[in-house]
């Protein structure tokens, strides 16, 4: 059976969040915080061997006080981040134990997922060396170059919004690390293509949503309601509302 680890990526400024108390990723979510919805999803998995949570340097001693009691429980590795995405899987990568054949990087952001589309996106994962959850555009998109006025209408088709997970063969994603120089990707899937590998599309869901603002929140909520149903019941961990991220 092919061997995991995921990166769960929770090292971002969460500018847009708007709030100064708490980033994205750490605010509660019904009475959870947001990155352990995705978190429990994988370590429920007999596959997923390894689980890495990326900080930001400035988060380590707040994260150790509001969660380092369950550090043990979850059975989570911290690996601080660099100033850009790219720069903080990158450091992540570096600590995937040497069982894992393959490397999965969700964004922390994201709580809504189902066991379905995690199934797929790591099959193809396997099958292709590369994979990630994408959903089709399926709006009018416009273009406006000052944020005011409509420059033009861009064809939608071949247009897909790319989600996470997203799954690598883990010698591929090192490999187009050590090669990726100045190259500062948006996301790991862009990486991987720059280094000149395909990478295949899997289906994804408009409620597999990312977190960007405090109204997603209630999104959010609303989406878990929507979700199939799990292949069995998360775990349940000793998380008090006084735990959360504040």
């Amino acid at each position: 059976m092919p061997q995991f680890a995921v990166i769960l990526a929770a090292a971002g400024q969460s500018s847009r969040f708007g709030d100064p108390h708490y980033k994205k990723p750490f605010a509660s979510l019904n009475n959870k915080a947001v990155w352990l919805y995705s978190a429990e999803r994988f370590l429920n998995r007999s596959d997923v061997k390894q689980l890495l949570v990326v900080i930001a340097a400035e988060d380590q001693e707040d994260f150790a006080s509001r969660f380092g009691a369950n550090r043990a429980v979850l059975g989570f590795d911290v690996v601080l981040g660099g100033a850009q995405r790219c720069q903080s899987v990158e450091n992540a990568l570096a600590r995937v134990r040497d069982d894992c054949q393959y490397v999965v990087v969700h964004d922390a952001a994201r709580p809504c997922l189902a066991d379905e589309w995690i199934d797929r996106v790591l099959t193809a994962g396997v099958e292709s060396g590369a994979a990630i959850l994408a959903t089709p555009i399926e709006a009018t998109v416009k273009r406006s170059r000052d944020g005011r006025v409509v420059n033009e209408t861009v064809s939608r088709e071949g247009l897909w919004l790319a989600q996470t997970p997203q799954v690598f063969r883990r010698q591929l994603l090192q490999d187009a690390f050590a090669a990726r120089g100045s190259f500062l990707p948006t996301d790991e899937a862009q990486l991987v293509e720059h280094f000149g590998h395909a990478v295949s599309i899997v289906v994804g869901s408009p409620l597999n949503i990312k977190i960007t603002t405090k109204a997603d929140l209630s999104l959010a909520a609303a989406c878990l309601k929507s979700l199939p149903a799990p292949k069995f019941n998360a775990p349940i961990h000793p998380f008090a509302d006084d735990q959360l991220w504040r």
